[in-house]
């Protein structure tokens, strides 16, 4: 049943209208999305969390497109850029497994704000660097916008049903992804060339201070974040949980429903072979155009920005067709996308390494990152299913898979910085493999591609509940209420009829009888042994 109204509640007591349909079996989750809207809580909650994505994902990598001269300053090698590529998503992978978890306790409005000023920090000082373990140190700590991903998708999984949830999750994570992209081209081909006319052509100044706009931006979108959205349909967590509306949750709890999920971990690996890729492609890009076909920066930093900006469609259009499939085939049509997605871009990877043309290089970039795209967001069609307990955990825990990829492929081109074709070939082996993995993900009350059936379970995420702390979460005993004498005295017991209450004679015992049933009962363990497997017999 859905209901729709016009505006947010007051307090947790009153009436709850909304600006979009909501199913209130599902928490008061939205059944639409009204993308011209920007009303509380649903829609403002979509919006900030691809905003701030896009932010968090330019501070992330508004340095890549200036690496070339930035090496050129501090003379730093091929191997020695790839050291700091790899840096920048190490700490994401960290900070991505314990913000699943913390979004399901404290929601995803604060950690998202918070992570956004505290990036924004590091992304200030880049000018301050003069070697390479400052460079290293600096891209290290700015890694942790790359964390934003997790509230991004809890966010919305919080706030928009199953139905949508794929096209929802797949569009913020896409929308703010094109971050990507954006920071290819307006840092290398916009800011840098004004800032090096600010500076009277001194390229050394220029990059040193350009990261200073996107660090007052993602500074500015932290704070408003924080101050002007929601944690979920029906307000804030710490009026809920005061209310007693919503229980308190555990962390750790959330954490380990999700970790002891062998499908969580399989995921993990797609999304390393889907998001990892894309986060080395936005890592390697302007420098591989560079040096293999002679491009000047701004050139470069506009065809790379081609592989960021197709998120603009290509992440929702892949959680899009999950749902779709979802509604044919239910959980095995996600699977069947994904695997089909996965295969098509381990392709269109082998095809891109064997490219000697300009034009047709930049003709496969484009469809080879739409694969990529769609493959992240069938991914997040999937997830909400995993573990309704932990919704968050999961998300986490996948999201990590990303920057894992990254790290991983990262180390691979760092050992061939000067055969990136191989690299890239390698890198299509893995994908390829990734694909079949989704034959192995079977999730309880889903029919896999293999085995399994579906079944009535309950749709509904819920929340975990929450462990007995002896410091924190210890329950609180309500005092005593006063005794009332006269209404608890005990009345005075009846008198014993002994001719009425007297016990009767017990039974004789027949001997034959008894002998039987004994032995009928020693020979229970072999009828309970068998009779599973005499109905297939």
């Amino acid at each position: 049943m859905d209901i729709e109204g016009g505006g947010m509640p007051s307090s947790p007591a009153a009436p709850r209208e909304y600006a979009l349909a909501v199913n209130p079996e599902q928490d008061d989750k939205a059944t639409e999305i009204k993308l011209a809207s920007f009303a509380r809580p649903h829609m403002r909650a979509f919006h900030y969390s691809w905003w701030s994505f896009f932010i968090a994902f330019f501070i992330w990598f508004a340095i890549a497109p200036l690496l070339p001269l930035i090496a050129k300053d501090l003379d730093l090698s091929k191997q020695d850029i790839w050291t700091t590529n790899i840096c920048a998503v190490a700490f994401d992978i960290v900070m991505r497994f314990q913000f699943g978890a913390i979004c399901d306790k404290f929601g995803a409005r604060i950690p998202m704000g918070t992570v956004l000023m505290l990036a924004s920090i590091p992304t200030a000082c880049i000018g301050l660097v003069n070697s390479l373990t400052g460079l290293i140190c600096i891209r290290l700590f700015i890694g942790l916008a790359g964390s934003t991903f997790v509230m991004c998708q809890c966010w919305t999984t919080r706030m928009f049903t199953k139905e949508i949830v794929g096209l929802c999750n797949g569009l913020v994570g896409g929308w703010g992804n094109v971050g990507g992209g954006a920071t290819q081209l307006v840092m290398g081909t916009a800011l840098f060339p004004l800032f090096k006319v600010i500076w009277g052509g001194d390229v050394t100044m220029a990059w040193r201070t350009v990261t200073l706009v996107p660090a007052f931006v993602a500074f500015c979108t932290g704070i408003i974040v924080i101050r002007t959205s929601d944690d979920c349909p029906r307000g804030m967590y710490k009026d809920l949980k005061k209310s007693g509306e919503m229980p308190e949750i555990s962390a750790a709890a959330s954490f380990r429903g999700g970790a002891v999920d062998i499908n969580t971990w399989l995921l993990f690996i797609q999304y390393a072979c889907c998001f990892g890729v894309e986060l080395t492609v936005n890592n390697a890009a302007v420098t591989y155009f560079v040096d293999r076909f002679e491009l000047e920066i701004e050139s470069a930093s506009a065809i790379a920005s081609i592989f960021g900006f197709m998120n603009l469609f290509a992440r929702g259009l892949g959680g899009y067709a999950s749902d779709k499939a979802n509604g044919y085939l239910k959980m095995r049509g996600r699977l069947l996308v994904q695997m089909a997605l996965l295969i098509c871009e381990a392709i269109c990877i082998f095809i891109f390494a064997e490219m000697t043309n300009l034009i047709a290089s930049i003709v496969m970039l484009t469809i080879f990152s739409i694969f990529v795209q769609g493959a992240e967001g069938s991914t997040y069609g999937i997830v909400p299913y995993v573990n309704k307990n932990a919704p968050g955990a999961v998300a986490g825990i996948v999201g990590a898979g990303g920057p894992t990829g990254a790290v991983s492929f990262g180390l691979v081109f760092r050992q061939l910085p000067n055969d990136p074709n191989k690299a890239f070939r390698i890198m299509a082996g893995v994908v390829l493999a990734s694909g079949v993995v989704c034959a192995g993900i079977n999730i309880k009350g889903h029919r896999g591609l293999l085995c399994g059936e579906d079944t009535d379970f309950a749709d509904k995420i819920q929340v975990p509940a929450p462990e007995p702390d002896f410091e924190e979460d210890k329950a609180q005993v309500p005092a005593p209420e006063p005794v009332d004498e006269e209404k608890d005295k005990v009345p005075a017991p009846e008198p014993v009829d002994e001719e009425k209450d007297e016990v009767p004679a017990p039974e004789p015992v027949d001997e034959e009888k008894d002998a039987a049933q004994r032995e009928r009962l020693s020979c229970n363990w072999i009828v309970n042994w068998w009779w599973p497997f005499e109905k297939h017999v």
